[in-house]
């Protein structure tokens, strides 16, 4: 029953192109089926009843590409990048990964075209996709990147590739100075990150920073997005607390801050007054709760 089914598919598929071979027609047609409903076109209980204006559009429609995969994609310095090209129906055609900055030609199929090695094509015979996969990607390697099908006339899909180096700031430093028994508000900004950091650690003078330690009035308030934001507070300063201090993030350089607690000196850079300038409302409300506790 298979081999007879797949036998009149073949020969109606060979009817139709000879049948338009020989009319001299052509028409565009757009899909709206897969290989699995071509197969049961007509399929009922009297035989098979082939939809000759449904097979037609999917023999004519050939490679085409899957718009709802992402056209843009970021990736860290030094970590390695994948640029996703989902295409249907490729046929026999080959597929290739030109860069648009020099229109290099990078890959074939899966064949390197180029001395770079860094650049790999990957395909997944599952899902389809064809990725250019970017070993130890730097900054310069940013740009548009296209995939293209060797159709007549080529068709290509393009996608923005974004090389970024995330940047760990302390507003105020390199040097800080704080009176004796004011609240010292150091804060380190994290921004360029695909995905915000698990962690953000805090040292002082190479040590982790205890917040259940005797002294007590230290505490830090984290605030994750696209912009991740840490607040190191400390409550009554004192001469021991100057020294360094670092912010880690976990997926990002380290920065450092070096604190001075002043007794009756005073600097132009002395932080006092507004210190809780830069925190969110957020960051506030805690900042008076743990105040109270």
């Amino acid at each position: 029953m298979i081999k007879l089914r797949s036998l009149r598919i073949i020969l109606y598929i060979a009817y139709i192109l000879f049948s338009r071979l020989t009319s001299c027609q052509s028409k565009h047609f757009v899909p709206k089926m897969n290989v699995t409903e071509m197969l049961m076109l007509g399929d009922d209980v009297h035989g098979f009843n082939f939809n000759e204006e449904q097979l037609v559009k999917y023999i004519d429609r050939g490679p085409y590409f899957d718009t709802t995969a992402t056209k843009n994609v970021t990736s860290l310095v030094g970590k390695t990048g994948h640029l996703n090209c989902r295409i249907k129906n490729l046929g026999n055609k080959t597929v290739s990964w030109i860069r648009h900055r020099d229109l290099h030609l990078l890959t074939v199929s899966e064949s390197t075209y180029t001395s770079d090695q860094r650049f790999t094509a990957i395909y997944n015979k599952q899902t389809g996709d064809w990725s250019l996969q970017i070993k130890y990607p730097q900054i310069r390697d940013s740009g548009v990147y296209e995939c293209q099908i060797s159709t007549t006339p080529p068709v290509g899909y393009t996608m923005i590739f974004s090389v970024v180096e995330p940047i760990t700031t302390i507003p105020g430093g390199p040097e800080l100075y704080i009176d004796l028994g004011s609240t010292v508000n150091l804060t380190c900004i994290v921004k360029h990150l695909p995905d915000p950091p698990l962690m953000v650690h805090w040292t002082h003078n190479n040590q982790e920073i205890n917040y259940d330690s005797p002294r007590g009035g230290v505490s830090v308030i984290t605030e994750k997005g696209d912009i991740t934001t840490s607040y190191l507070l400390i409550q009554r300063a004192q001469i021991s607390d100057s020294g360094k201090y670092s912010c880690l993030p976990s997926n990002a350089n380290s920065k450092s801050v070096y604190v001075h607690i002043l007794n009756g000196d005073h600097p132009a850079a002395v932080q006092r007054g507004n210190m809780f300038v830069g925190l969110s409302f957020n960051a506030l409300i805690l900042l008076m709760i743990i105040a109270h506790i």
